[in-house]
């Protein structure tokens, strides 16, 4: 006879265990007497951005400005704690001042599962350091100065791409505009191939971009088991890979490799530092370079280059739409820079560029109220205590440096909801703190590609507003609303506006 008091008692214990187990790990904070907000079972505090009911830039920054007056609070990623690091001192001595100590960035890589995870974003340290070094000479100014003509020539495409969309008078998404420039940009300079994006507006390199950001169950299934459930990922992730993307990356690379290998083609570009490393394994010891690892750093950039470039010309496009006098400053200087080239029909150059003051703060503005990260990622690896503080945290802690948050600090940044150029004129650059910006983030792990991405932007900018202007419509979304779907920060319904002819 089935003795069903058993079974019932039975099923209680199996819950509680559940239970403990969902939730023994959330007093973890409480014990270090660390303060944060109460979390959620399963998903902690990032329920409400990973449910896509808010954008992960809104969730940090309505956690910062709960907590801003903590130098440090507690939170959780499902059930593993982090700590985010709010004081920008102690922020200063995560990312430089003691960053042998938070070189990691604390992301559990499944190469086995997704063939391009191994990059140079993602790796730990003792890998990350030697490969750094390999590939920074791609990012130095000479090199960027010798690829500038390069990036201009694409910026000339657009231009004369603008005149046939104008025509048409209707709305545009100017950030897809934007990542067709970029992805042209960086096909010619990283890999060498014309990628024709501009002109072909079924570009498989753009319908690739494109699919890859694109949101989907597949994607929402990979991100969410791979944060929650990481064990199960390893062994069942390679069911939500994208696989055609994967497929695409590796045969490119791999093919313009052979290629060049076969025909002895040598430039000065990022495929070519690559093959300097397949040649040369002793350059990085205790790596396999297999094709997925070589091609997994092409990717990296491929993606980092095209997508925060379009991104940051689409905000800032979005932002001069709504104040047409900041718009008519920055045209007036990119007119009066380059009328003596317009009459000897000559093309910009890379030194004429720094001289372009206002729109390099306009550039710096888009990031502040625009990062396109919200946090910074890092991990200590020993136990290690906070100076002038008594808080310590032990080996093996995960950090996040809120940059959304202390973007839009108002302690920081007056008005932070208003787009303010002057903001970062030489007087407001000084009377900052030095982590107060950290829009490509700061010390040895910052952005590798800064440099390369800001003059990128900017011949972007100048090609778009020299003789185009760009004007709010009623397809435009007013006020910027976070896209939720996207990890990256994004504007809902993208950036659309009217474009013209400038007189």
């Amino acid at each position: 006879m089935v003795d069903y008091f058993q079974i019932l008692c039975g099923a209680l214990a199996l819950l509680l265990a559940v239970y403990y187990y969902l939730t023994s790990p959330y007093k973890y904070w409480k014990k270090l007497g660390i303060a944060g907000p109460q979390p959620s079972l399963i998903f902690g505090n990032l329920k409400s951005s990973m449910l896509e009911q808010s954008s992960m830039s809104d969730t940090i920054k309505k956690m910062y400005d709960e907590y801003k007056n903590e130098p440090v609070f507690g939170i959780y990623g499902g059930r593993s704690p982090i700590l985010v690091v709010n004081d920008l001192e102690l922020v200063k001595d995560v990312l430089i001042g003691d960053f042998s100590m938070f070189a990691s960035r604390g992301l559990q890589l499944f190469p086995k599962v997704d063939r391009l995870q191994e990059h140079l974003f993602q790796l730990e340290p003792e890998i990350w350091r030697p490969l750094r070094a390999r590939l920074s000479p791609v990012f130095t100014s000479g090199k960027l100065k010798d690829m500038f003509p390069l990036v201009v020539e694409c910026g000339e495409h657009l231009e004369k791409y603008l005149d046939t969309v104008t025509k048409k008078g209707e709305p545009v998404e100017c950030r897809e505009i934007a990542a067709k420039f970029t992805t042209d940009v960086i096909g010619t300079c990283a890999f060498g191939i014309d990628m024709n994006a501009i002109a072909d507006e079924d570009s498989e390199f753009r319908r690739m971009g494109r699919e890859l950001f694109a949101p989907s169950l597949k994607q929402a299934i990979r991100n969410m088991t791979r944060l929650f459930f990481p064990a199960i990922y390893a062994r069942v992730g390679y069911f939500v890979q994208p696989t055609k993307i994967t497929n695409f990356f590796t045969k490119v690379v791999m093919d313009t490799m052979n290629y060049r290998e076969v025909n002895n083609v040598v430039r000065p570009d990022f495929i070519n530092m690559l093959l300097e490393l397949k040649r040369n394994p002793r350059q990085l010891e205790n790596v396999e370079l297999t094709d997925s690892f070589l091609t997994s750093q092409a990717f990296v950039f491929f993606v980092a280059g095209f997508e925060t470039s379009s991104s940051t010309i689409g905000h800032a496009l979005y932002e001069l739409a709504l104040q047409p006098d900041v718009q008519d400053k920055l045209r007036k200087e990119i007119r009066e820079n380059l009328e003596e080239n317009a009459r000897e029909g000559k093309s910009l150059t890379y030194e004429q560029v720094k001289e372009f003051k206002y729109l390099d703060a306009v550039f710096r503005e888009t990031l502040r109220k625009h990062p396109i990260v919200p946090m910074l990622l890092r991990q200590v690896n020993t136990n290690y205590t906070f100076k002038d503080t008594k808080i310590t945290i032990p080996k093996g802690t995960k950090i996040w440096i809120p940059v959304y948050g202390i973007h839009h600090d108002p302690d920081i940044y007056t008005k932070p909801e208003v787009f303010d150029p002057e903001r970062f004129t030489n007087d407001g650059i000084l009377t900052r703190h030095p982590t107060s910006y950290l829009a490509f983030g700061d010390g040895p792990r910052n952005c590798i590609g800064a440099r390369f991405a800001s003059y990128q932007s900017k011949v972007g900018l100048i090609s778009i507003l020299r003789n185009h202007k760009v004007e709010v419509c009623e397809k435009t979304t007013i006020p910027f609303n976070c896209d939720n779907q996207k990890f990256f920060l994004a504007l809902k319904g993208g950036v659309m506006l009217k474009m013209s002819r400038a007189e």
